[in-house]
């Protein structure tokens, strides 16, 4: 059942704040687009990025579920961007993301790592947090109607269509994802929406809290340091490979895996723990966005213009989230 309760306008402007936070997090911030080509790649982007994402939310929050929900269907989703859309997990040409680690079974893996952490962190996890954070009243309530619902997801369909027959093409073209490729990418996304759906909801973590939880600024710190070896591990500054070709390529892969596992592992056990607050939400969000500014400076930004323009959006990030922790912090006092 949908809360009738909360004013539907409010619940619109949510989803449609969701459906632009998310390519701004995930391309515009990341550098990935560069700032002089964003007008006309953005729009291309939004409805895959904004209404898959949105979607994601929509079907988490409706089946009750949780973080670990919100983890798998953000999974699922990066195979349906990259397997199927960019067409990038197989392709050996793409972005030369087949030098990025080994090809097994024609998936380019080690590409696959680095883009299954980024994006089920900064397409999904830090988007929809920071929203719910804007829009504090509707948290843990769906934002649409059953009708929106179809809406978004048809729309959701088409904005990976989109991407399909406009970036492989231009970039790479003549190659096209084998059929078995698809399938198993199709079969992996039907487990992944099972598991998170119907298997986790109602299932609460069984890792123990911590004693106590760091200072927010703390939790943003580590965000940073673990993002940014994350990130620098599998992410190549120059001509892939980054770490070496052949098996030396497995090294880098196994240290991002390990800081992934563990990092999450910590986060978990703060948010379970009495005094983890929006404000640590906030700072931990800070931190691991100013890593990406990080990658997006130094990997992604060819020109004077794009470096310059990415320092400006990472500043304009620090001031926006500083808004968002003044305008909790009051409303913690008020409530509390």
């Amino acid at each position: 059942m949908i809360d009738t309760t909360t004013p539907l306008k409010g619940r619109r402007r949510a989803a449609l704040t969701l459906a632009l936070v998310v390519p701004a997090c995930a391309e515009l911030s990341f550098g990935a687009i560069p700032l002089h080509m964003a007008w006309f790649v953005l729009p291309v982007l939004i409805p895959m990025y904004g209404a898959g994402v949105l979607l994601v939310r929509e079907l988490v929050r409706r089946f009750k579920g949780g973080w670990p929900s919100l983890l798998l269907l953000g999974l699922a989703y990066e195979l349906v961007e990259d397997g199927i859309g960019l067409q990038a997990l197989s392709s050996p040409n793409l972005y030369r993301a087949a030098e990025w680690g080994p090809r097994v079974l024609g998936i380019n893996t080690g590409y696959w790592e680095a883009q299954a952490g980024y994006h089920v962190v900064f397409s999904v996890l830090i988007p929809i947090m920071l929203v719910d954070l804007l829009f504090p009243a509707h948290r843990d309530r769906p934002y649409l109607r059953r009708g929106g619902l179809i809406g978004v997801a048809v729309l959701a369909v088409l904005g990976v269509g989109m991407v399909r027959v406009t970036v492989p093409p231009s970039q790479d073209p003549g190659y096209q994802a084998p059929l078995v490729v698809i399938a198993g990418i199709l079969l992996a996304v039907a487990v992944l929406a099972v598991l998170a759906l119907r298997v986790l909801p109602g299932r609460t973590p069984s890792l123990a809290p911590v004693r106590e939880v760091p200072r927010p600024a703390v939790s943003g710190l580590f965000a940073l340091l673990a993002t940014l070896a994350f990130l620098g591990l599998l992410i190549p500054a120059g001509d892939p490979p980054a770490f070496g070709e052949g098996a030396w390529s497995l090294v880098p892969m196994i240290l991002a895996a390990v800081i992934a596992v563990a990092a999450g592992r910590h986060f978990l056990r703060w948010t379970v723990t009495e005094g983890w607050s929006d404000q640590h939400r906030i700072w931990a969000a800070g931190g691991a966005l100013m890593s990406h500014s990080v990658v997006a400076v130094y990997v992604f930004a060819q020109t004077t213009f794009d470096r310059v323009g990415q320092v400006v959006l990472a500043a304009i990030t620090v001031l926006l989230l500083a808004l968002l922790a003044r305008s909790t912090a009051i409303t913690a006092r008020r409530d509390g």
